[in-house]
């Protein structure tokens, strides 16, 4: 597996990484169910492996927080996690929240396995096209 540096030292890459990231709904932000669902964040499996994702999260800058459940995400897979509700299937999971949680005019996503190890993180510092290819 290929090393990356992270903080001054070398850790083994991720397979399991942020694609894109869908931080500004398009249209008003309405604050409903399908305005919340349409920001995002896919997660992709680039390695050659299945890795379950049970304890892992995805956080923002501000600290909300999403925990996976039983969920296993195959090689060259990829799910798609919505900030509002819906129920979840193979390829979508649902934060839930009643609120947005990807701030448009700059944030930071941080993916954490479930032992705490930041596995992948993606940043943006403006709005512009509402997303981010990470």
């Amino acid at each position: 597996m290929a090393t990356t540096l992270f903080g001054g030292r070398a850790e083994a890459a991720s397979s399991i990484q942020f694609g894109r990231i869908q931080y500004d709904s398009p249209g008003s932000d309405t604050g409903s169910n399908a305005s919340l669902n349409a920001e995002w964040v896919v997660l992709k499996n680039v390695g050659s492996r299945a890795v379950s994702l049970r304890g892992w999260t995805v956080r923002d800058a501000q600290r909300h927080v999403y925990t996976f459940g039983t969920f296993t995400l195959n090689s060259g897979a990829s799910v798609t996690l919505h900030t509002g509700t819906g129920t979840n299937s193979s390829t979508h999971r649902y934060w839930g929240s009643r609120a947005y949680i990807w701030n448009n005019s700059g944030d930071t996503a941080t993916l954490k396995t479930a032992s705490g190890t930041t596995a992948d993180t993606c940043a943006w510092t403006s709005t512009g096209s509402g997303y981010k290819n990470c």
